[in-house]
């Protein structure tokens, strides 16, 4: 395979297809894959949260009197009930990185592992041929991969093998606990709304029963006791725990990305052969991701 010169641009584009993931791969264009190709987002959560709300929507607006389903102050209880349980559980820091993870399950574009094998051994080739410092001025144009940059980082600067894997192995397991965290977070969220929504049930029913010497004031208290028990419901079986099992297949995702480029930080740092390469990474790849770069 010829050698190429390190681009400067790691996450340029890189038409996957056209080498072979999943099969035999031909000529890499360059270390610019080396952190994987940007897919499209996934639209999946974005996609199934507006068709399970545009369902309801539909189903009251059929049924007349859309505004009748509007109550700030059921919405209220159920909202802020809900943020106030859950930072009690918890704490707000926690509750603030679970919104950035789930800002990220949504907006994020995704990686392709097999691509990122295939960045993976051409680094491992690139260091074999030319040495580990052709490497060096790539660490600062790694910016979403954090991993993968610090990674590198240590093995370029002369850190034993044994140490780097010691270190990227206690950073992972800190990742995860932080998904864990998240995916917590969230679960506790899905459980709480419908107790809200309980609770709120009961502030309009004792409004209503306080007031039944005025007709007028029936209608708004029976309101809240129903809606509230609606929000709650919907709140946690169309937001918060599919959410929460979308952060668990990222967090499965990242894990994954992340293994690799330890795999193959650890591997250019001992020189090995990038053959040998190859065989640890798709031992972690599933079956239809695995490459052949090698004969």
């Amino acid at each position: 395979m010829a050698d190429t010169e390190p681009s400067a641009d790691l996450f340029g584009s890189f038409d996957a297809s056209a080498h072979g993931v999943g099969g035999r791969a031909g000529d890499l264009p360059g270390v610019d894959s080396a952190v994987g190709q940007r897919q499209g987002r996934d639209l999946a959560p974005l996609m199934g949260l507006a068709c399970g709300v545009a369902i309801i929507a539909v189903a009251i607006v059929l049924g007349g009197s859309p505004g009748s389903f509007v109550n700030l102050p059921g919405l209220l209880i159920v909202l802020g009930g809900t943020f106030a349980a859950v930072a009690v559980s918890s704490s707000v820091g926690d509750v603030g990185v679970a919104v950035r993870l789930v800002a990220e399950a949504l907006f994020r574009p995704r990686r392709d592992p097999a691509v990122v094998a295939l960045g993976m051994l051409n680094l491992a080739e690139t260091a074999r041929h030319k040495g580990l410092l052709s490497l060096e001025h790539m660490i600062d144009t790694i910016d979403d991969a954090p991993v993968l940059r610090k990674a590198m980082g240590l093995v370029i600067d002369g850190m034993r093998p044994a140490e780097v894997e010691g270190i990227l192995a206690r950073d992972l397991g800190s990742t995860a606990e932080r998904h864990v965290m998240a995916v917590g977070v969230l679960r506790r969220a899905a459980e709480y709304a419908p107790a809200m929504g309980l609770i709120g049930t009961l502030i309009g029913l004792v409004q209503m029963l306080g007031k039944l010497d005025d007709p007028h004031a029936i209608g708004p208290s029976m309101a809240v006791a129903l809606l509230t028990t609606l929000y709650g419901a919907v709140l946690a079986n169309l937001v918060f725990s599919p959410l929460a099992a979308k952060l668990e297949r990222n967090a499965a995702d990242e894990g994954l990305l992340n293994r690799m480029y330890a795999l193959g930080a650890v591997s250019i740092g001992r020189q090995e052969n990038p053959r040998r390469l190859e065989m640890l990474l798709n031992s972690v790849l599933p079956p239809a991701k695995r490459v052949q770069h090698f004969d």
